[in-house]
């Protein structure tokens, strides 16, 4: 499947155009004094960094103005940064020059939206400029709620259900606005129906009907929902909602649909959402970055374009768009969150390390908060910190919450790596009685007992070991466990072919090419062995390990054992697998 291309149940009910096509449209470079310019934006465009594309392809554009291939180049790369409003400018003398594009038609959506000029969105349908029978029908719908004419948009939402695969969709929207109007019950009844007739349950649906129902006074119904929907989640928006509901009372959160303006943002929201895996991120943006521009305060809308851009290696803006979310929204723990990974990912973690920090001082009853430094201390191999905050999630969270074996494997990593082995083994334990056949804990465990030589657990390892294995067959660091056990116990011919698996699997692994180096040695491959030391030295391994590395090239391995003071494992042959 190309990288825009959709399967035929998908491709049958949107109107999709292809971004990279859009990118590599034919152009007279050769002919234009600024072709270094459209070179520069079009690379760009089609790796999905648009914030780039529109700086080029503006530069490039006031060498032709009136080139149609580059002015649609050029909206999609504004809409692309979020950019709407200077996507629009350019859209609208491009439709009128003729061209013809899904990305200008979402620009000047959008733009009409924000505008609440529900009018332009009815002639912009009514003159064939469409983006899909979604979001057109949702925005047609909601076009005549803003001009108070509630019978035809019920029945344009009746259209949408009718279409097939947007039964839900339109469901979902048409019950909004039945509240927006008043008629919560029949709001509520739609939300009553089965989910293959009615509104297929997601987070934003369940938390719409909750609001419904506490604005009916149907508390206890809504308790029943909440309980079986989020359970105990202490994620600030539902933990409010739980409350309310506890309390008898109308929850005052301000992200239910409240405006036509909003319903259409919802729209292109949940268009990117129900695409997520099927489509190229950089197409899902430009969704994103619309529902962003329409309702400029929706958290769930920064949010969803900043994972987006996240997924594109776009970590600046990425962090930049999180940043958006206010301190005061409910949803601004989980922006700060993403704010920090995307900080991580763009190699500035002692920032991250900060925004996460102060989120747990300002947030400290969100555990959450607590396991996310946990991570970013974790893999910035700060094991004492990242210790002291699995602690402190693990203290947050309820015995039942099935995150608690993450945060013990976690921490029971952080405690293995100060040399803490005692305290190790009790967390990953502890993560074993939580989930008994999770294959990392399995793994690391095994492992940990094999390479620290606990002779005692070597075949409670080797059980673990193969259990991780069936699980994960084709994960190399699991494959070069079970050989390593092998190679412990002295069964080396044993593990000459799980090894050679493993750096089939892992081919750029250090540790597993050294540990294949050494297998070969121990069955009389020298000359294979010293092949893979040498080659795990080409993968630049921690400094101490390229050491031992080196000197085993030197003086071989058994040497290298004498002057370490170790006895390896005699031999042992194994007769029919016993």
């Amino acid at each position: 499947m190309s990288e825009l291309t959709l399967p035929s149940r998908l491709s049958t009910v949107f109107n999709f155009s292809t971004i990279a096509a859009t990118f590599a449209l034919a152009y007279p470079v050769t002919a234009d004094p600024n072709a270094g310019a459209y070179l520069a934006a079009r690379q760009a465009g089609m790796i999905g960094d648009y914030s780039a594309a529109s700086d080029y392809f503006h530069d490039a554009l006031l060498s032709d103005a009136n080139n149609l291939s580059l002015m649609e180049q050029t909206i999609t790369a504004f809409v692309g940064t979020g950019e709407i409003q200077s996507a629009a400018g350019i859209a609208r003398p491009f439709l009128e020059a003729g061209g013809e594009s899904q990305i200008a038609n979402i620009a000047l959506m959008a733009q009409a939206a924000r505008a609440q000029d529900w009018g332009a969105i009815f002639e912009l349908i009514e003159a064939g400029h469409e983006v899909g029978p979604l979001i057109d029908g949702l925005s047609q719908a909601w076009a005549y709620v803003g001009n108070g004419d509630l019978d035809h948009a019920l029945m344009r939402f009746d259209e949408v259900i009718d279409t097939p695969g947007l039964r839900s969709f339109g469901q979902q929207h048409k019950a909004l606005a039945l509240a927006m109007s008043g008629d919560l019950e029949g709001a509520n009844a739609i939300y009553d129906l089965p989910p293959n007739v009615g509104v297929v349950p997601t987070r934003a649906s369940v938390v719409a009907h909750l609001q419904i129902l506490c604005q009916l006074e149907q508390f206890e119904r809504a308790a029943d929902i909440s309980d079986r929907a989020f359970g105990n989640d202490p994620e600030p928006e539902i933990a409010a909602l739980r409350n309310a509901i506890e309390a008898g009372e109308v929850p005052d959160l301000e992200r239910v649909i409240s405006t036509p303006g909003a319903g259409i943002s919802f729209a292109f929201m949940g268009l990117s959402e129900i695409l997520a895996g099927e489509a190229n991120e950089s197409y899902l943006l430009l969704y994103a970055q619309a529902a962003r521009y329409i309702a400029p305060h929706d958290a769930d809308a920064h949010i969803a374009a900043a994972r987006l851009l996240n997924a594109l290696d776009q970590h600046d803006a990425a962090a930049q768009t999180f940043a958006q979310v206010s301190t005061e929204d409910p949803a601004y723990h989980s922006a700060e969150i993403g704010r920090a990974e995307a900080l991580r990912l763009a190699e500035r973690s002692e920032q991250a390390i900060e925004v996460l920090t102060q989120l747990t001082r300002s947030h400290p009853e969100l555990p959450l908060s607590h396991a996310s430094l946990g991570d970013i201390y974790r893999r910035e191999e700060q094991y004492t910190e990242a210790r002291a905050s699995y602690t402190a999630a693990l203290d947050g969270y309820p015995e039942t919450a099935t995150i608690r074996w993450w945060l013990l494997y976690s921490r029971g990593i952080s405690n293995e790596r100060l040399d803490n082995w005692d305290a190790a083994e009790t967390d990953f334990r502890a993560a074993l009685a939580i989930n008994s056949n999770e294959p990392s804990v399995l793994n690391y465990l095994g492992y940990s007992m094999v390479d620290r030589g606990l002779t005692e657990n070597y075949d409670e390892a080797l059980t673990m070991i193969e259990k991780a294995i069936a699980a994960r067959p084709d994960s190399g660091a699991i494959v070069d466990s079970l050989a390593w056990v092998y190679y412990k116990l002295g069964r080396y011919q044993e593990a000459v072919t799980p090894m050679e698996r493993a750096a089939e699997l892992e081919p750029n692994d250090p540790i597993i090419s050294d540990h294949l180096g050494d297998v070969y040695w121990m069955v009389g491959r020298d000359v294979e062995a010293r092949f893979q030391w040498r080659r795990a030295l080409s993968f630049e391994p921690e400094e101490i390990e390229a050491e031992r590395i080196r000197r085993k090239l030197q003086i071989g391995l058994h040497a290298v054992y004498a002057e370490e003071g170790v006895s390896p494992a005699p031999a042992v042959e194994v007769a029919n697998g016993d």
